[in-house]
């Protein structure tokens, strides 16, 4: 559909594409969701590549860009849409930069283990990730128009305090950030994040219902609802063997895993 050096486009559906960066270690993805009126793009991924160059040619609506959480590969092409939208627990991280990251180490976890060409001028020495201040603030349970189609905002904290999960009920859609994924383990073993509110939040997108397909984002493009009863028993297992707490580990399950 649209050819690119650095990103590959997938259409999930006529109004949804993925946008993804497999050359690089964390295979990062984007989502552009269509409405009548609006768009909406989830996160705009590393920042090697312009994501600004594949929205262009998929939409001429306007874009508001939605926030899963302030993290390098998660905000990397901010800089390019005027209107961008965060909870307010990641908002000093957009403006004033990620708590407990130096940019040394930014610059290591951007340039290492790409396996794609990237595009001219990304140098990972020069590399910077986006500060400013966002367009307006999204909490629990807010709605986002977009005509003809409404995304539900669900806070969900523990990977970072303002992490944010989207769900496209007319479509059964789950977009869950770094919340759920599979491949390699979901984190919260950093001092900015928290096991406790991460299996909150887990179960508490394990209650949603009507979803069809559960959209990550790293690796595996598109899980199944079915692992959301893997999650409920996750939580449970967790919590009865007292192991929802730093330096516990990595939790293996049937589809993910996650670290403490």
């Amino acid at each position: 559909m649209i050819e690119d050096q650095w990103f590959t486009v997938q259409s999930i559906d006529e109004t949804t594409f993925a946008i993804s960066e497999y050359g690089h270690w964390e295979k990062v993805h984007s989502f552009l969701l269509l409405g009548r009126d609006r768009a909406a793009l989830i996160d705009t991924g590393l920042g090697i590549g312009n994501i600004r160059s594949i929205t262009d040619r998929l939409t001429d609506l306007p874009i508001d860009v939605l926030t899963t959480h302030v993290h390098t590969d998660h905000i990397g092409s901010h800089g390019e849409f005027e209107r961008i939208f965060v909870h307010e627990g990641d908002q000093d991280w957009l403006v004033h930069g990620i708590k407990g990251l130096s940019l040394e180490q930014i610059r290591r976890d951007i340039g290492r283990d790409i396996s794609k060409p990237v595009p001219e001028g990304f140098d990972p020495r020069s590399y910077s990730p986006f500060q400013g201040k966002p367009a307006g603030l999204l909490k629990d349970g807010d709605s986002v128009e977009l005509g003809g189609r409404t995304l539900t905002v669900y806070h969900t904290p523990g990977h970072s305090p303002g992490h944010l999960a989207f769900y496209d009920q007319m479509n059964g859609y789950l977009f869950t950030g770094d919340l759920l994924y599979n491949g390699t383990p979901i984190y919260a073993f950093y001092p900015s994040t928290s096991p406790v509110d991460l299996v909150q939040s887990l179960e508490r997108i394990a209650g949603i219902g009507g979803v069809r397909k559960i959209f990550g984002s790293h690796n595996l493009l598109g899980l199944e609802p079915e692992i959301l009863g893997e999650v409920q028993h996750a939580v449970q297992m967790l919590r009865e063997n007292d192991l929802i707490k730093f330096g516990t580990g990595i939790h293996t399950f049937n589809g993910f895993s996650i670290q403490f």
